[in-house]
């Protein structure tokens, strides 16, 4: 029995003592090698790594104390991965607050409207904050991972600016612009013009990638538009310059001449009726819209003026004219 009680005795006397250091640990500030101080955890750190990594870059006088104290308080699981910046020296009960909260410094990344999806893979690949998961992957992998029904990519990912943490997946990025563009859609097909010659809200995503590259100006967007919609109500050939360059991929040089306007592909609508087999661009929201909500017009032409602006024609007479003088 006194065995038992001097056990016990030297247990209260061994946890005071713990309890008495880790309130010190806890609340002491710790010593920075800087200030404004950044470090940054990455995706999938256990606590154990990050109090290693925090005790080697100089921030916690002991990564065991730290452990403990994270365990004691029931946060070892919940440490988040991100950069992290320090304008003040924390305790280490206060680093552990920011750390579990997800404090974070986030990366951005903007998806530029009527960017390619090659374009905006080049982009991902090149950024250093982001896991290139998708680096190795094909087209049709990629659409897989993010949840498509279709293998084809183009025109499928949101422009729009997304927040990370570093060493977050390109996937995760991925699927975020892919969700956004299904939402955007839907939401734009389910309240669009009445009697518009499009039968999908994918049909609708091609047009709209078509205006995206053929507006020079915001406000010629919607007239744009209804130009193509007119046409295609005429059964009139699209005739647009920049899905005759998509199809011509590598091979255009940044000058498109007459052979290559009758040069046949897939994407020639110079030769070919209809729409194009997908889009050829990520359209932003403004040209989804105007899509959908075309300009009631007549015109069936447009020439760029080279001021970025546009001059719409109802004949063919007028639209020559406008040719030739704006060409001049």
């Amino acid at each position: 029995m006194r065995l038992i009680k001097s056990l016990l005795l030297l247990f209260f006397i061994f946890a005071a003592l713990l309890a008495v250091v880790m309130g010190y640990f806890a609340t002491r500030p710790l010593t920075l090698p800087a200030l404004p101080y950044e470090f940054s955890i990455n995706q999938g750190s256990s606590l154990k790594s990050v109090a290693k990594q925090m005790q080697q870059i100089g921030v916690l006088p002991n990564d065991l104390m730290f452990i403990l104290l994270a365990r004691a308080l029931g946060k070892a699981t919940q440490i988040k991965a991100g950069n992290y910046e320090l304008e003040n020296a924390p305790t280490a009960l206060e680093l552990l607050d920011m750390m579990t909260n997800g404090r974070v410094n986030q990366n951005e990344l903007s998806i530029i409207d009527g960017w390619t999806f090659n374009q905006l893979r080049s982009v991902l690949n090149t950024n250093p904050t982001i896991r290139h998961d998708s680096a190795t992957m094909s087209e049709a992998q990629i659409m897989q991972h993010v949840g498509a029904v279709d293998n084809r990519a183009e025109g499928l990912f949101f422009p729009d600016t997304y927040y990370f943490a570093s060493g977050a997946s390109d996937l995760n990025l991925l699927k975020r612009a892919y969700q956004s563009m299904q939402k955007h859609l839907l939401e734009s097909w389910q309240t669009r013009t009445p009697g518009l010659p499009l039968e999908s809200p994918y049909q609708a995503l091609i047009l709209a990638s078509i205006v995206e590259k053929e507006s020079g100006q915001a406000k010629d967007r919607s007239m744009i538009a209804g130009v193509f919609i007119n046409r295609l109500h005429k059964g009139m050939l699209l005739q647009t310059d920049p899905a005759v360059i998509y199809g011509m991929g590598d091979k255009y040089n940044g000058k498109l001449h007459k052979r290559d306007l009758l040069a046949d592909t897939p994407y020639n609508t110079y030769t070919r009726a209809g729409l194009t087999p997908t889009p050829i661009a990520l359209p932003g929201l403004a040209a989804l819209q105007a899509t959908l909500h075309p300009a009631q017009t007549d015109a069936l032409y447009f020439v760029a003026r080279g001021d970025g602006s546009s001059e719409f024609s109802s004949t063919l007479e007028q639209h020559n004219r406008a040719v030739n003088h704006f060409l001049k």
